[in-house]
């Protein structure tokens, strides 16, 4: 009897491990093939076969390398551009703080692991239900994604090269619009969304004004302007209703 539930409870293990590999390589394969963009984008904005790869391999945080390329590509100096992506990268310390806890993993491997610390890899970890699927989702879609992400990088950059000026082809928008396609389903509350409009117009309504890649520093404002305005309304209704 013992034999049989060791067993059971051996089997049923193996379909939720099952179960987050395939989550987890779903996640990995998706937003891996949008290295490609990646690849194309940074190419069109200048930068080198080699500076591409380098930033995919070293930088790994896909909103932060399209800032960083995008920035450069209007004309941006390296300061200001390096800035934006360091500002929209900040997030993966955040993540890291809680994935330190739940992962619990040994000091020798942290500093590997850290830079694996991405909006994908914390999302698959989170959503697991017990430490050992967290490890599993985090390895999984870190690992695919990494080698997907670069790799598709490496195949972008090598087309862009070869079919000349991507900006006649219009892949420059190929960018921006893997982001916002990336951006709009973690958008699920008001808050988020009002923030999100406000970043919008704070960036494209000074984009005349302000030299290339200061508009997007200052959008940053964004998210501290609708949390005061929220937070006064609240306060507001918490008067009205005594």
């Amino acid at each position: 009897m013992a034999d049989r539930t060791a067993l059971e409870d051996a089997d049923i293990g193996e379909k939720a491990d099952r179960a987050v590999v395939r989550d987890a390589l779903g996640v990995g394969v998706a937003v891996g093939l949008s290295g490609f963009a990646f690849g194309v984008t940074s190419a069109g904005s200048g930068l080198t076969l080699l500076q591409t790869c380098a930033l995919s391999l070293l930088v790994f945080t896909g909103a932060s390398q399209f800032a960083l390329v995008g920035a450069l590509a209007a004309g941006g100096s390296p300061f200001t551009a390096a800035a934006g992506a360091f500002f929209l990268g900040v997030r993966n310390a955040f993540y890291g703080l809680r994935l330190s806890q739940l992962l619990a993993l040994p000091r020798a491997v942290r500093p590997f692991a850290a830079h694996w610390v991405i909006d994908e890899t914390a999302a698959v970890a989170l959503a697991q239900p017990t430490r050992r699927a967290a490890r599993l989702g985090f390895v999984v879609t870190g690992l695919s994604l990494y080698l997907l992400w670069n790799l598709t990088t490496l195949l972008g950059a090598m087309g862009a090269e070869a079919i000349g000026d991507t900006d006649a082809w219009g892949l420059d928008a190929a960018g921006p619009a893997v982001f916002l396609a990336l951006l709009a389903p973690m958008l699920k509350t008001g808050t988020e969304r009002a923030v999100a409009g406000l970043a919008v117009l704070l960036g494209l309504g000074l984009l005349p004004v302000l030299p290339a890649g200061v508009p997007v520093l200052l959008a940053a404002l964004a998210a501290p302007t609708v949390l005061w305005a929220d937070g006064r309304r609240r306060r507001g209704e918490q008067e009205d209703a005594r």
